[in-house]
């Protein structure tokens, strides 16, 4: 479905951003009868959840140039199902195995779809370890049936039967509540290295959870989560590409009645006496809105608000929002071949023959994930190796010419700012990524057809995000429910009545589950009502 390009008249809606979650708000809305207009400032929607042929001699392989796994999707699968993306064409597949560690000597174990599986994957490294990960996931599994719900709803409101729920849980586990408290509270390396002897099962943690941020902080504990959700609920890719998600919202806002522009940079959201009067366009046309949905950076959005309408204390603590504050952030390198690839050296070394050519693979030690996010505090790239690498064209063929592959390697912990600039040693720092991913996916070097890379300041300029940071805002219990993005500005009203948040800066966060739009959408909805 191409967007319409025509002008909009005045709407009950105005949504800024057109990635999934401001879609998701869109459709929400125009299915209770509003009128609404999305407005993106890129050529296409999809902001983060989008995909294209981005490599100019490789025009057949497609690539992410962001989000490419459904796992929050899965966490949270509402969207899909309310808003009828089926019918619109989005579909998903599972991977199995989704998620696999590899070890450079070699070995690899796989994160299974229950404790259970992984237990036996990390008992053929130690009897001790395993019984140490069940006895841990009770814990993360008891955490993730108290946060699931919570996640779910609007932290502004009062949430009696998610809170009750929660509080059933935390009853039914009152032995280990300390427990379950300390793991959250804590060093998610302390509460890795505490109970893990093997080399590879402490690396294969560390690998796994770095990827929400330095494991070393305190409260990074909440980070176990990522670990009970991919086994509860798997993993799974958009078949066709994430950009049929994207295509599946704006095809049913257009079946509400709703409309979706791109090519439309907003300049100003339009405040007067304390209420939101529309948004005005890079091209000068303004379109009167009852309400605006801001689906951006809440700094980014903040600062589009009529001078002199939000206090200043409150842009502030928006500016200061923590995004990639630790001065690390991921680089994302996608490279075309003209063959196919997969962990040959990691296979043969399997007792089961399992394939892992669908899988992501997570390439490092715990050594590494320590002197990545230390290298990169220091705007320094280390030398060691630690990164997430799939072939997204193993899991759907039509994504690469057949017989050939597109690779998505992603270097988790990389310098936001080196102090000599990204374009000094952007192709250095490129050519060592592919020459370490090819140390675990043999032939990734040899069959390169082309390459695409982007770093913090890419993702920054591309999709208007403080530090590139493709969450918003850094990932943490401080930074979560009304206090996300900061104090004062993550309930259901902000300075200027009918100005909106609904994107992963606020609540419940980063992922492809369009929660902050569907949130968004019914304050707007209780807001009108009013």
């Amino acid at each position: 479905m191409k967007p319409s390009s025509t002008p909009a008249a005045s709407v009950d809606v105005a949504v800024v951003g057109g990635g999934h979650n401001g879609l998701a708000a869109a459709c929400y809305l125009a299915a209770q009868g509003r009128k609404v207009v999305v407005v993106e400032a890129l050529p296409k929607l999809g902001g983060m959840a989008s995909s294209g042929y981005l490599i100019p001699e490789a025009p057949q392989h497609l690539v992410h140039p962001c989000a490419l796994d459904l796992m929050s999707l899965r966490v949270h699968p509402m969207m899909p199902r309310e808003l009828q993306l089926e019918r619109h064409g989005f579909r998903q597949t599972e991977m199995n195995p989704g998620y696999v560690y590899l070890h450079p000597d070699g070995s690899s174990l796989v994160f299974g779809r229950s404790p259970e599986q992984t237990a036996a994957e990390i008992r053929r490294f130690s009897e001790r370890d395993a019984s140490e990960f069940l006895a841990l996931m009770r814990r993360v599994d008891a955490f993730i049936d108290m946060a699931i719900p919570m996640m779910r709803v609007d932290p502004a409101q009062k949430n009696l039967g998610a809170k009750w729920n929660a509080l059933k849980v935390l009853l039914r586990n009152r032995d280990i509540k300390p427990d379950i408290m300390g793991l959250i509270g804590s060093p998610a390396y302390t509460s890795i290295v505490e109970r893990f002897e093997h080399p590879v099962v402490v690396s294969a943690l560390c690998c796994l959870l770095g990827a929400a941020g330095p494991i070393t902080a305190e409260a990074t504990g909440v980070y176990f989560a990522l670990l009970g959700f991919i086994q509860r609920f798997g993993l799974g890719r958009a078949v066709g590409g994430m950009q049929t998600l994207p295509d599946a919202l704006a095809a049913r806002l257009a079946e509400l009645g709703g409309e979706a522009r791109v090519d439309s940079p907003v300049s100003e959201i339009v405040a007067r006496d304390g209420q939101v009067q529309g948004i005005r366009l890079a091209d000068g046309s303004f379109i009167a809105a009852r309400s605006v949905v801001a689906a951006v950076h809440p700094q980014v959005a903040l600062k589009m608000v009529t001078p002199g309408a939000i206090e200043r204390r409150l842009l502030v603590r928006a500016e200061l929002a923590p995004a990639n504050g630790h001065g690390g952030a991921p680089m994302k390198v996608d490279v075309a071949l003209r063959g196919q690839i997969r962990a040959t050296r990691h296979e043969a070394a399997r007792p089961d023959g399992l394939s892992l050519r669908q899988s992501v693979l997570l390439i490092g030690t715990a050594e590494a994930v320590l002197d990545n996010f230390r290298c990169a505090a220091r705007g320094e790239v280390s030398r060691l190796p630690y990164m997430w690498n799939t072939t997204p064209s193993a899991v759907d063929p039509s994504q690469a010419p057949e017989g050939q592959d597109i690779a998505y390697l992603y270097p988790v912990a990389m310098p936001v700012s080196p102090p000599q600039g990204w374009d000094a040693i952007r192709e250095r720092v490129t050519q060592q990524v592919i020459d370490h991913a090819d140390d675990y996916m043999p032939g990734l070097k040899a069959l390169e057809i082309g390459r695409r890379m982007e770093a913090a300041p890419d993702f920054a300029a591309r999709l208007n995000v403080p530090n590139g940071c493709v969450v918003h805002v850094d990932t943490g219990a401080t930074r979560s429910a009304a206090m996300r993005p900061a104090y004062g500005l993550g309930g259901d009203t902000l300075p200027v009545a009918g100005l909106f948040f609904g994107g992963a800066g606020v609540h419940p966060g980063g992922g492809i589950n369009g929660l902050p739009g569907r949130i968004a959408a019914a304050r707007v909805q209780r807001y009108l009502g009013r």
